[in-house]
């Protein structure tokens, strides 16, 4: 029996929405406060997944820097659909603007610029009628329903309320679907946190009565002892050999009690019966999964090293807030990343962050890094103020720690002029391997992050500094992003030759 591993996009990839288009899937992750905006990612197989770009991904579409974005705010839980030979997306952006719908000939862009729609609340939705008739859902608070024109964004009906779940609190990401003879509305209700739930209703017709699933919530992981929680906010999807599927968030905590994750929740695969009653019958998330049926399409394996010598970034590199022009430059010495201290921002005066999502519990990143006369490094980020850096300038490097309120720098060696290779290394492992000082105390975790200068497997390397990777968790900095990894400038200009970013063994 085939199997695939989940979840099928790791990493802060949350809130997933898909659609399918003959054989071709297509799917959609919120992003919030990070710049561009709601990744897109294409699959043949339910499995095997790769970004084609972002739906947001010129200033003209949304104000930048986004308006009082700050951590987990901006872009929440998008839906996409393909209608008319057209594909759709509606979105809200909680700190500018509200809803919006933006349309394109191809999941790959261009995207056009939003129609605004005076919807309520967050999570909307689409769904179509045969004659044309479009509708959109939306968390209001509880679940509500509009008919609208997606392309003048103008609300036709509504909003009235519909079925707002089986009493757990935080009902929402609605997602409608016309399935035979029956309108099924899925919802998330319970929080997006360890009593998340999937739940279902359905009506003859879209304006009800609503009738609840028997056996609601279909889907929860709450207060079992299984690898994958928090599982929610799903959307359903059918297979060309009329299989039916379910994306959705979960995490993976680790570490000792309360648990810790730290990559964010991702998008977890997971199948869906129908009962002889016609409701939905759908399967525990494991982190291993029967695999749908069909041949698998695997993508090349994305490269372990981005040189900057492209004409434009990879569409995974992503910003807090913006990215403004002079800010960054691949063309002002070519074959590296320059990066200019802009600001101000909510964290450090004048600073300038691209990063990538983590998306290995066990991993390593590095970069070599010409400071110049400038200052800037390596750093993982959970949030303006939770984040750990391994800094340089012209005489020193630093790793500095900033935990909340506290900032601290914790190592600090000198260095020539010049290139420097800074190396991070995290592994899933307790503070009593990583520090013996701690031996006889709990393994606390969910990680260990090592600063190094110069490569760890190469003569030469110097340790500096083994953080706790609990400070940067969801659990302790609160929110709904993951860590993302990446490269900064907080003084001048700092130019990067090149960043590897690789999974390693467990």
């Amino acid at each position: 029996m085939r199997t695939y591993d989940n979840p099928v996009i790791s990493g802060f990839h949350p809130d997933p929405s898909v659609c399918r288009v003959g054989d071709d899937y297509y799917l959609v992750c919120s992003s919030f406060e990070y710049v561009p905006g709601l990744p897109v990612f294409h699959s043949r197989d339910l499995v095997h997944w790769r970004q084609l770009g972002n739906v947001l991904d010129r200033p003209g579409q949304l104000p930048l820097p986004l308006p009082g974005s700050t951590a987990s705010r901006g872009l929440y839980a998008p839906t996409i659909r393909h209608h008319d030979g057209r594909f759709w997306v509606i979105c809200t952006n909680v700190t500018a603007g509200g809803n919006f719908v933006v349309s394109a000939e191809r999941p790959e862009g261009p995207w056009s610029d939003p129609v605004w729609i005076d919807l309520p609340g967050i999570d909307p939705d689409l769904a179509w009628e045969e004659d044309g008739t479009c509708w959109a859902a939306s968390t209001a608070p509880g679940i509500h329903l509009s008919r609208i024109d997606p392309v003048t964004g103008e609300v036709l009906e509504g909003p009235f309320p519909t079925w707002s779940g089986t009493g757990l609190k935080w009902p929402e990401a609605p997602h409608l679907y016309r399935i035979g003879d029956w309108w099924y509305l899925l919802i998330a209700e319970g929080g997006t946190e360890r009593g998340h739930a999937v739940s279902v209703a359905r009506a003859r017709s879209p304006r009800g009565p609503w009738e609840g699933a028997p056996a609601n919530p279909v889907l929860s992981h709450s207060g079992t002892d299984r690898p994958v929680q928090s599982t929610g906010h799903g959307d359903l999807v059918t297979a060309p050999d009329g299989s039916w599927w379910m994306v959705l968030l979960g995490t993976r905590p680790r570490g000792f009690s309360p648990n810790y994750h730290v990559l964010g929740r991702e998008t977890f695969l997971t199948p869906v019966t129908w009962g002889e009653d016609g409701w939905p019958v759908v399967a525990p998330v494991e982190e291993r999964q029967t695999a749908p049926g069909g041949a698998w399409h695997p993508f090349p394996a994305p490269p372990v090293r981005d040189d900057f010598d492209a004409p434009a970034l990879a569409p995974q590199w992503i910003s807090p807030h913006a990215r403004p022009e002079g800010s960054w430059s691949l063309t002002e010495r070519p074959g590296w990343l320059s990066l200019t201290a802009t600001g101000p921002t909510l964290d450090r005066p004048g600073h300038t962050f691209l990063g990538r999502r983590q998306q290995h519990h066990d991993c390593r990143a590095s970069t070599r890094i010409d400071p110049g006369t400038g200052r800037g490094g390596l750093s993982v980020r959970l949030d303006e103020a939770h984040h750990y850096d391994l800094e340089a300038d012209a005489g020193e490097v630093r790793v500095v720690a900033r935990i909340g309120p506290l900032r601290q720098v914790l190592a600090s060696r000198p260095v020539p002029p010049g290139p420097l290779t800074l190396t991070l290394t995290v592994r899933t492992t307790d503070l009593v391997t990583a520090s013996p000082e701690l031996a006889g105390t709990e393994p606390f975790g969910p990680d260990t992050l090592a600063y190094w200068l110069g490569d760890p497997d190469a003569p030469g390397a110097q340790p500096l500094a083994e953080l706790d990777g609990r400070y940067l968790s969801t659990e302790v900095a609160a929110g709904f992003t993951g860590r993302v990894i990446g490269l900064y400038a907080t003084g001048g200009t700092v130019a990067f030759d090149w960043f590897d970013y690789l999974p390693t063994p467990s």
